[in-house]
């Protein structure tokens, strides 16, 4: 088969102790998904889950061990960091029921969301959607995935984020308001799920702007750790 012009690279993400890659299918994210995080974006309870996507060339896989860096983009004036359990798909489905979903699960990683704050808020108070708060290139920075055998308990790990060595975000995954497999009923009722999807399962409390030169930290207990530098 010829091409109008050279297709880009598949993009995919390291795996822990093997040589082979995770491709990526696309990229699926879960809003407002710890109670903490919910208040200090002015929404309380356990509200219905909701989701947005990135492009898959949105993700930029840090191997272990190494620093990433993304560039600082364009528009903004206030960028945040939302750090992330990633659940990464190895078997698809549709309509998955929550108590079937380790199945469909191959790994997970620590990822960010990175998300143009002001950009989002401006494109909510007019009823717009706010893929450009969210769906950027290098919005979504991702770690090694770790086999789902080898990852131990993340369903009740601690999560968390420090900025040039000091704490911004720390919780747990157990304060999901929404846990791993609801989230996966939820994502495969409206999206017919493939091997290659990543999920971000949502940040905890602590979000906040990030400049030029900082230093982000952040981990799942049990995973590998991920740390990007902004250029």
């Amino acid at each position: 088969m010829s091409y109008v012009f050279t297709p880009p690279a598949v993009a995919s993400v390291p795996v822990v102790g093997r040589a082979e890659r995770f491709p990526v299918h696309r990229v699926y994210c879960v809003g407002r998904n710890y109670v903490e995080h919910a208040k200090e974006m002015g929404f309380t309870g356990r509200e219905a889950p909701f989701f947005f996507l990135k492009p898959a060339d949105a993700v930029v896989p840090v191997p272990a061990g190494e620093t990433g860096t993304i560039a600082y983009p364009s528009l903004t004036k206030d960028l945040h960091h939302e750090i992330e359990l990633v659940v990464a798909i190895g078997v698809g489905g549709k309509n998955i029921k929550a108590a079937d979903a380790q199945k469909h699960i191959w790994g997970y990683a620590v990822g960010l969301d990175m998300t143009r704050r002001d950009l989002q808020g401006e494109m909510k108070k007019q009823g717009r959607p706010w893929c450009i708060g969210k769906a950027f290139e290098q919005s979504a920075p991702i770690g090694p995935i770790t086999p789902a055998a080898q990852a131990g308990d993340v369903a009740h790990a601690e999560i968390f984020l420090q900025v040039n060595g000091k704490d911004r975000q720390r919780s747990t995954v157990g304060k999901l308001i929404w846990n791993i497999g609801e989230i996966i009923e939820h994502v495969s009722s409206a999206w017919e799920l493939a091997p290659g999807d990543l999920i971000y399962t949502g940040t905890p409390e602590g979000v906040a702007a990030v400049v030029a030169g900082d230093t982000l930290s952040g981990g799942v207990a049990g995973l590998q750790s991920l740390t990007v530098k902004i250029a």
